[in-house]
């Protein structure tokens, strides 16, 4: 099961299969496990906290994996983001003294094939962590067969031409701006501040194709991933020296984005929510158009906030530590 299960969520390397087993409850609804290594280097940019980010990547992978071996879409068909949602509860991004266990409900609205083979799908995750109730999430996607996936994708079709047209990378902002310790983990590169307010709102995106989690192998766009974690870290930018913790974010994707252009990531001005919470918008400008917003609900409460962002590892290339014996 589990060659199976590493096929479908795309991923070469082992230690970044967050799914460890699926079922199937009825015709629409599935299950799928999830573990959460105690420690990971991108994952966790904390010692005691959870990135939202490695909530989002399971549902991703869990809906690959159920929409594959429980729906019936081919192996070999591409899967594009049109809207995502996730919402977490602050408890759920805790580290606890072993690997986390996540238990996910998929449950995919009616769909029919079309003659073309595409799939049109709309998946709603429920998320549980030892029993209880802790996440959402909702995600609309189009499975592509790989024929109409290459018309549609044209010059930029092939992985290996388009990671090879990638922009050089710039230096990126400081670290603890964006809640990290490794300037590698930085996806965001220093812009011009707002003349009005001398505040920093946009910022050029940093796609570091040699990053092992972010880029795990060759892609022929920047993906949504990738775009997501750049949101995140701009809220957080944008909060300096305050600090703000993501726990939930709507998004929407309008275009593919390229490699070999540059991508300015905008914040707009932040909304309070609550007490407790805060609201902001994050948009994504290629070429001059939109090509993804996201609005992101940060935590501020103290309980959330407090804990030491991590230090760089001493080896470069390590992504897991001290789970499974790595």
């Amino acid at each position: 099961m589990f060659a199976d299960i590493r096929r479908s969520v795309g991923k070469t390397n082992l230690d970044e299969v967050l799914v460890t087993g699926w079922d199937r409850r009825d015709d629409s609804t599935h299950s799928a496990t999830v573990r959460w290594p105690r420690s990971h280097t991108f994952y966790t940019p904390t010692p005691v906290r959870y990135s939202l980010m490695l909530f989002t990547e399971s549902v991703r992978q869990a809906v690959a994996v159920t929409g594959q071996h429980g729906l019936g879409v081919p192996a070999g068909h591409r899967m594009g983001w049109e809207e995502i949602s996730c919402t977490l509860a602050p408890r759920a991004l805790a580290v606890g003294a072993g690997p986390a266990a996540l238990d996910l409900t998929i449950t995919h609205a009616p769909f029919a094939p079309r003659r073309s083979g595409l799939f049109r799908l709309t998946a709603h995750v429920e998320a549980f962590r030892d029993g209880v109730p802790v996440g959402t999430a909702r995600l609309r996607y189009t499975a592509y067969p790989p024929a109409l996936y290459n018309r549609l994708r044209g010059e930029y079709a092939d992985a290996r031409t388009a990671f090879a047209r990638a922009l050089p990378v710039g230096p990126p902002v400081e670290p603890a701006l964006v809640g990290r310790g490794n300037p590698r983990d930085v996806v965001l590169s220093p812009e011009s501040p707002d003349a009005a307010t001398g505040r920093q709102r946009h910022w050029r995106l940093r796609a570091d194709t040699t990053h092992g989690v972010l880029f795990d192998h060759p892609h022929d766009h920047i993906p949504g991933m990738v775009l997501l974690e750049a949101a995140s870290q701009a809220v957080q930018a944008a909060a300096a020296p305050g600090r703000v913790v993501p726990i939930g974010f709507d998004a929407s994707f309008f275009r593919y984005v390229e490699f070999d252009q540059p991508c300015i990531i905008v914040a707009e001005p932040s909304q309070v929510a609550s007490a407790s919470r805060l609201c902001q918008t994050v948009n994504g400008i290629q070429d001059g158009e939109a090509v993804f917003t996201a609005r992101i609900t940060g935590a501020t409460e103290p309980s959330v906030l407090h804990s030491p962002v991590r230090a760089p590892s001493t080896s470069p290339d390590a992504r897991l530590v001290g789970d499974r014996g790595r």
